[in-house]
């Protein structure tokens, strides 16, 4: 019988053989990728005699259509209810009252940590000698940093106030002309982000915990980062954790936690992955990082990420490439980014079992050459399939 994952009283999950999860199918290519990806999601579970009561909620271009707004209050009370969910890529209104319906979804749930595991499935095109070096788990701050929005725009009564007010209080001097941003970077923020980073890294056997910051130019956020990171290691995780500082670089059966500046970071990825294992960084470091290193493994159309408050439960995952609205409806384009998303929420769930049998059967069709276009026009000898024809070849394989 379906029924809601709860949380326990120990704040674990949990998840019934048929839990409600609700899901948004996305827009453009949502179409495609939504019905090729439940598929496979539910052969999945399947398998192990589970069920998913999957429940459509709407939001971006189809929730304007039917119901005047963008984001309805009915998707985020149901991704509240419900505690975890699902989500295709959305259509940012443009001129509207939301800047991005991606991260007004994280902050009014307050889906404070952006999850994007990186890693290379074999067989995938890519661009560097040695894709399977790459093997980082982002954790990206998803609630502050310039995404929370503070900003004023050039030549208003607003911007001019505030120009003025910084002068008059703190003696900068901005140009006139300037459009003008706040970059909030708090304690509370670094610290749960961080914290569930090292978490993480203890749970999963991980070896290294890394803080990327721009704290050489921004020392009041992006170094205080850095700073309260290594505070939390002493305060919380004394035991299964040591900064770099502390141990000299050597921290025998503990994870190293250690830090790294943001533009060297992006080199060093592309140069040596294999000296990054788990990545906790803010807003939009996190942003750069997980793309860049989404195209050393085949690119974004393979990349998961989940969004999720490690606190409350709630999640919410999802596709991280766009729309692509010129290819909505042809049943062409890669599902993957999306089906990996919903392998993360599995996982995720506790279902570990399935979602490692969903990617050997990825790995497996890719290996037979069996891709979509995206990966068909960089592979000799592949056999070119639709969106819903791979879903079917990668379910053959489970």
């Amino acid at each position: 019988m379906a029924d809601k994952i709860t949380m326990g009283p120990q704040g674990q999950l949990q998840v019934p053989d048929e839990p409600i999860i609700p899901f948004v199918r996305g827009d453009g290519t949502g179409v495609d990728i939504w019905p090729a990806a439940q598929s496979v999601l539910d052969a999945g579970a399947a398998k192990y005699g589970r069920k998913v009561a999957w429940r459509e909620v709407l939001a971006g271009q189809k929730a304007f259509d039917e119901t005047g707004s963008w984001l309805p209050d009915e998707t985020i009370q149901a991704f509240r209810d419900h505690l975890i969910g699902i989500k295709g890529p959305l259509t940012t209104p443009v001129g509207g009252g939301i800047r991005s319906l991606n991260v007004a979804i994280r902050q009014i749930l307050d889906l404070y940590v952006c999850l994007r595991p990186v890693r290379w499935f074999q067989g995938v095109p890519a661009p560097v000698k040695d894709p399977a070096a790459v093997d980082i788990v982002i954790f990206r701050e998803n609630t502050e940093d310039i995404y929370a929005g503070l900003e004023v725009e050039e030549g208003t009564p607003e911007a001019k106030k505030l120009i003025g007010l910084l002068k008059e209080n703190f003696g900068w001097e901005i140009r006139a002309d300037s459009g003008v941003g706040i970059k909030p970077v708090s304690i509370t923020g670094s610290k749960r982000l961080i914290r569930a980073a090292i978490k993480y890294a203890v749970e999963r056997g991980r070896q290294s915990v890394t803080l990327v910051h721009k704290g050489n130019i921004q020392k009041f956020t992006e170094g205080a980062f850095m700073k309260w990171g290594y505070e939390l290691v002493k305060e919380e995780f004394s035991d299964v954790a040591v900064g770099w500082d502390d141990c000299g670089g050597k921290p025998g059966d503990r994870i190293l936690v250690k830090d790294n500046i943001a533009d060297i970071t992006l080199q060093q990825v592309l140069t040596r992955p294999g000296d990054f294992d788990v990545i906790a960084t803010t807003n939009l470091n996190g942003d750069y990082l997980s793309d860049a290193l989404a195209a050393q493994v085949g690119g974004i159309g393979i990349a998961p990420g989940g969004n999720i408050n490690y606190v409350t439960g709630h999640g919410v995952f999802e596709a991280t490439h766009g729309t692509a609205p010129k290819y909505a409806g042809q049943d062409k384009v890669n599902p993957s980014s999306l089906l990996l998303s919903g392998v993360m929420m599995f996982d995720h769930l506790g279902w570990k079992d399935a979602a490692d049998d969903i990617v050997k059967a990825l790995e497996a069709t890719i290996a037979e050459k069996i891709v979509t276009y995206d990966f068909a026009r960089q592979m000799d000898g592949a056999k070119e399939v639709k969106c819903s024809e791979f879903a079917a070849a990668v379910v053959e394989n489970l």
